[in-house]
């Protein structure tokens, strides 16, 4: 497929203005966070993640064989995404894993962009390390329960909404209403419309998305909500009901994190776990020495949890905390990419890792983007702005635009002056011939004067106009770039770029370097 010609220009994350501190840090290598995360992620910190991660044979096949089951639900498979999954079972292939909810219609931008990150990553381990396989893994969180977070998207600039009365996990949902939102769409898109009608649940339809989409980069999309995987759960659900282990070693990472001035991004529980069955996830609290299930009559004792957990670990569900060292434990992983909040809090769980002699994946900040089409890149050199200054806020931005257009005052004193001059040899005249006249010759100079005034005060009114124009230009300009102020990977959708170019997610292919680690501009040229 040709991809659109682009102007690609490079940043710094912090020069946008829209990364915390603690991202901005880690990408200058502080010696501060250090102690929070194992390898820095550069191509040659891979030679040592190569050594530590540990995956077994037996690890291999489990993991080959929950797939093969997962990805019967779509049917035909592309032929690169079966070898990925066939080259799993191999002991020299690893993975690079990015995770997201399961937005409908894919959610914001940067669904896409955690996926494109992943794909490139895994092509550039593959010329540095070429004994070895690469794949690239989305993470389908399809135990969240967070409705709320998934059921809407944004489509040119209009909002569009899932209604559905079922809850617990999201992933277990039908696709039941999503047909309705098809239809109140502008037009039809044949991967959604085909994914949403045809697929039993809300996994089985993101799986058929995400394989539509990036089938031909060899992506392997995966459900941790499964029987087979969750076995390797065990352990951690046995030590996490009786010694609340990851809870106390997070409020550990987390006390030595505020020392060093940085937040925890999210907050532990005593029992990171929830219990998950169909239309319900609900947190496992410990009251009055029995396990209880919030909201709901289940009560276990210790022994019966501990039960449940060996004959039914599919029924236990690892919240923020455990989730990322769940993956960890079922992937032959190398590398996690996550934007800048899932970076920062899995620099609240390294210790978690140890306790479990779990390697720390490489932790990787996901490539991020302002795509810029050609009608707005027209703006955008009308107005006499470059892509990177559009990132300044409007306030800073109309300061700019000002000194730039901004002429001297319209002063029409020359021409007074003139007139002053001119009707001074005509009243000279007048009083030579007929002083009489003289009088009448102050009154038109009086008029002229005034007429100048006046003139003075249109065109500069004019001017000004001009102007106003011009600032709401800019202003258009910047809601379309950055749609209520924030940036525009966090709200517009994939379709809103990829309807109108169908180049779009191989140009983004083309233009993201993953370990270079800096925010991209695409502008169409």
């Amino acid at each position: 497929m040709e991809v659109s010609t682009m102007k690609i220009t490079k940043m710094d994350y912090a020069a946008t203005g829209a990364f915390s501190k603690t991202v901005a840090d880690y990408l200058c290598k502080s010696e501060k966070l250090k102690p929070f995360y194992n390898h820095f992620p550069d191509l040659e910190a891979f030679e040592a993640q190569l050594k530590e991660k540990a995956f077994s044979p037996e690890q291999r096949q489990t993991l080959y064989q929950a797939l093969q089951q997962q990805y019967t639900s779509l049917g035909a498979i592309n032929l690169k995404v079966q070898q990925n999954i066939d080259l799993l079972q191999q002991p020299n292939t690893y993975t690079v894993t990015t995770g997201h909810q399961l937005n409908i219609f894919t959610g914001p931008l940067y669904f896409v962009y955690k996926i494109i990150t992943a794909i490139n990553t895994c092509k550039q381990l593959q010329e540095r390390y070429p004994a070895y396989n690469f794949v690239p893994v989305y993470w389908m969180a399809t135990e969240d329960h967070d409705f709320a977070e998934i059921n809407h998207f944004n489509l040119f600039g209009k909002g569009y909404k899932w209604e559905t009365a079922q809850k617990g996990a999201v992933g277990r949902f039908t696709t039941e209403g999503l047909d309705k939102l098809l239809e109140e769409l502008p037009e039809t898109y044949p991967v959604f419309d085909d994914a949403y009608r045809n697929s039993k649940t809300l996994a089985d339809a993101t799986r058929a998305i995400t394989h539509a989409l990036f089938g031909e980069y060899g992506l392997v999309s995966i459900d941790g909500d499964d029987a087979k995987l969750k076995r390797a759960l065990i352990p951690v659900v046995e030590k996490e009901l009786t010694a609340q282990l990851s809870n106390k070693l997070v409020e550990e990472a987390n006390a030595q994190l505020e020392k060093l001035d940085y937040k925890a991004q999210v907050y532990s529980r005593e029992i990171n776990l929830f219990y998950l069955q169909d239309n319900l996830r609900e947190r496992i609290v410990q009251e009055e020495g029995k396990y209880k299930v919030l909201n709901t009559d289940i009560s276990y004792t210790l022994e019966e949890i501990l039960q449940e957990a060996k004959e039914h670990p599919e029924r236990f569900s690892p919240n923020v905390i455990l989730r990322p060292l769940y993956e960890e434990l079922v992937l032959p992983n190398l590398a996690y990419i996550g934007g800048g909040a899932e970076v920062a809090y899995w620099f609240q769980l390294k210790k978690v890792f140890e306790a479990y002699n779990v390697a720390f994946p490489v932790l990787m900040l996901r490539n991020s983007a302002l795509y810029i089409n050609r009608g707005n890149a027209s703006r955008m050199h009308k107005l006499g702005l470059k892509a990177e200054e559009l990132f300044q806020s409007y306030p800073e931005l109309k300061k700019y635009l000002s000194g730039q257009i901004h002429e001297e005052e319209i002063n029409l004193e020359e021409q007074r002056k003139a007139v002053t001059v001119a009707f001074a040899a005509v009243e000279k005249l007048a009083q030579s011939i007929d002083p009489t006249l003289v009088k009448a010759v102050g009154a038109e100079e009086q008029k002229a004067t005034n007429a100048l005034q006046m003139l003075e005060k249109k065109i500069s009114k004019a001017r000004d106009s001009k102007h106003e124009q011009t600032f709401k230009q800019l202003e258009n300009l910047k809601e379309k770039l950055f749609p209520n102020g924030s940036l525009q990977e966090r709200y517009d959708n994939l379709l809103s770029f990829q309807t109108n170019n169908p180049d779009f997610i191989p140009a983004l292919v083309e233009a993201f370097d993953p370990l270079e680690f800096k925010f991209t501009i695409l502008e169409e040229e």
